[in-house]
C-alpha cells in the first residue's frame, strides 16, 4: 500500500496534474501512519483514481494501467 501511494503522490507531481490532490494524499498517508484511520486516504485515492482515468482516456501512456489497477485494489 504505502509503494502505491507514493507512486500516486509522484506522478500526480510529475504530470502537473492535482498538485493539491498530491500534497492532500501526502498528508493523508502520513496521518494514516500515525493513527491508522483510512477515511481520508480512501477519499483521495478515489479522487486520485478518477483523475488518473481522465489523463488515460486522453493519453493511456501518461499513466500505467497497473498504477491505477493497484490503486483500485488497495481501495476494495
Amino acid at each position: 500500500m504505502e509503494k502505491t501511494v507514493i507512486e500516486t503522490v509522484s506522478k500526480l507531481e510529475k504530470l502537473k496534474i492535482g498538485d493539491s490532490l498530491a500534497a492532500e494524499l501526502s498528508w493523508c498517508w502520513n496521518s494514516y501512519k500515525y493513527d491508522q484511520n483510512p477515511v481520508g486516504l480512501i477519499e483521495k485515492s478515489q479522487k486520485a483514481v478518477e483523475l488518473f482515468k481522465e489523463v488515460r482516456e486522453k493519453n493511456s501512456r501518461a499513466v500505467s494501467k497497473k498504477l491505477v489497477e493497484d490503486l483500485e485494489k488497495f481501495l476494495n
